[in-house]
């Protein structure tokens, strides 16, 4: 990926990357964009993001839903269970199985 272009764009293109039935997390998006603080902005931009992007592929860091996702959390848990990703009972994934990072030659 160009270094060059905004904090979100830069999001919205990682995002866009992100396999079926695989996941990043806001931290990990926000330390690939440049501010590894910036988790919560994430979240942001996620909000605000343009629709069509699999933004049910961003969990937190345990590996946990959404609360802002469109439809509550339940509607991402649902998302990622139509992808074959399997949730225990608090709604959370194996966060180290199922991470993914963009190879080193997208930045």
């Amino acid at each position: 990926m160009n270094r060059e272009g905004s904090f979100a764009e830069k999001i919205h293109t990682y995002v866009a990357m992100i396999p079926f039935g695989r996941v990043m997390t806001y931290g990990q998006l926000a330390a690939l964009a440049g501010s590894p603080r910036a988790a919560r902005q994430v979240g942001g931009v996620a909000h605000y993001g343009p629709e069509g992007l699999p933004w049910q592929r961003v969990v937190n860091k345990h590996g946990g839903m959404a609360a802002g996702f469109p439809g509550g959390p339940s509607a991402q848990a649902e998302m990622l269970v139509a992808e074959g990703v399997t949730l225990n009972a608090q709604q959370c994934l194996d966060i180290e199985r199922l991470i993914w990072w963009p190879p080193e030659d997208s930045d």
